[in-house]
């Protein structure tokens, strides 16, 4: 239970983007596993054979998320930052809330009439969510970099949410 306290705790953290260690701090990697085990069984296609969709198997994503992680912290340690590897694989997993918010709006979404004004609310949803991802996680990653590194820091971080975002708008049943 003390556990499910603490991950509740982090997900406000980053439904409420402020400055705060406490994320930092008391690192956990429980509700990055959910958010990517959540995010992964969402996008992947209702079909039985699924090879001839093109569409994300499960490890796929379940890759991409982890290795998108690990590759940021990496050039994140590199870049000369003072955060701690799993601190920072805390922070990429947990600001995945709002894209996997996006994924569950826009599967809610596709059950209407698809046509043109079905995909532009799932754009502006998956937009919105993108930059709120984008800002959760500069907001605790910001700070670890060196002044003159920040953008070199934040550029990956975009990439990975960006990848994130597309998977999710194309994203057909």
């Amino acid at each position: 239970m003390r556990d499910l306290k603490a991950v509740g705790k982090k997900f406000t953290h980053v439904l409420y983007p402020r400055k705060s260690n406490t994320l930092l701090r008391d690192w956990d990697l429980w509700g990055p596993l959910i958010l990517c085990v959540t995010l992964a069984l969402m996008l992947q296609r209702g079909s039985a054979d699924s090879e001839k969709d093109g569409g994300p198997q499960f490890a796929e994503v379940f890759v991409i998320i982890w290795f998108g992680a690990v590759t940021i912290t990496l050039n994140s340690k590199l870049l000369g930052g003072n955060i701690s590897f799993f601190q920072s694989l805390c922070v990429l997993g947990y600001c995945i809330l709002p894209l996997t918010v996006a994924m569950l709006v826009c599967r809610l979404v596709l059950l209407a009439e698809h046509g043109p004004i079905n995909f532009m609310v799932r754009l502006l949803v998956v937009i919105v969510m993108f930059a709120w991802s984008i800002v959760a996680s500069t907001a605790f990653l910001a700070d670890s970099q060196p002044p003159n590194r920040k953008a070199l820091a934040v550029y990956p971080v975009f990439l990975f949410y960006f990848v994130i975002s597309w998977m999710i708008l194309t994203f057909t049943p």
